[in-house]
């Protein structure tokens, strides 16, 4: 899952809560939730960790796929040299570790995922303090999901109190 479907997932929750807490305090803005996670400090951090994992990931895959070409090419071309069951045998062989770097490639990519919502769940538990004290401050009901009419827009000033609260990044 992605850092955008993840993302529209949780706006989506967001935006059915909204509508009872916009009635329940009168005045509405709007956060563009989305964009706050990507241009806070400790999103940009969590999106260099993560490409930097997956750079890893890829480069490691990438070598074993490598290998696994070049084996491939060279029981192709010794198979016509070999009797039927080491032929057999060695293609196999060859199979398994197809498969297993299959495998190796899936638990990369649900590892991936599972990396990718820890960063946003940890980015989303600050996200929501923000915006708390801002809503009391402000009077105001905070929802991601722009209303027609349009309401203001305070993304800025989110990710502006957002960086201010959490210097670490």
């Amino acid at each position: 899952m992605s850092i955008r479907s993840m993302l529209s997932a949780l706006a989506l929750i967001a935006a059915l809560a909204a509508p009872s807490l916009a009635a329940a305090q009168g005045k509405v803005v709007f956060v563009d939730t989305q964009r706050v996670l990507i241009e806070v400090r400790d999103g940009a951090a969590a999106q260099a960790r993560l490409r930097t994992w997956l750079d890893a990931k890829q480069k490691e895959i990438d070598a074993e796929q490598t290998a696994l070409r070049a084996e491939k090419d060279a029981l192709d071309k010794a198979s016509p040299t070999m009797d039927a069951a080491t032929r057999e045998r060695k293609t196999a062989e060859l199979q398994r570790k197809v498969n297993a770097l299959a495998e190796k490639w899936e638990r990369a990519r649900a590892e991936a995922v599972a990396r990718e919502s820890k960063e946003i769940e940890a980015i989303l538990g600050k996200f929501d303090k923000v915006v708390a004290k801002v809503e009391r401050r402000d009077g105001v009901s905070v929802v991601d999901e722009q209303p027609s009419p349009p309401v203001p827009d305070i993304t800025d000033e989110i990710v502006r109190a957002y960086d201010a609260a959490n210097p670490g990044g």
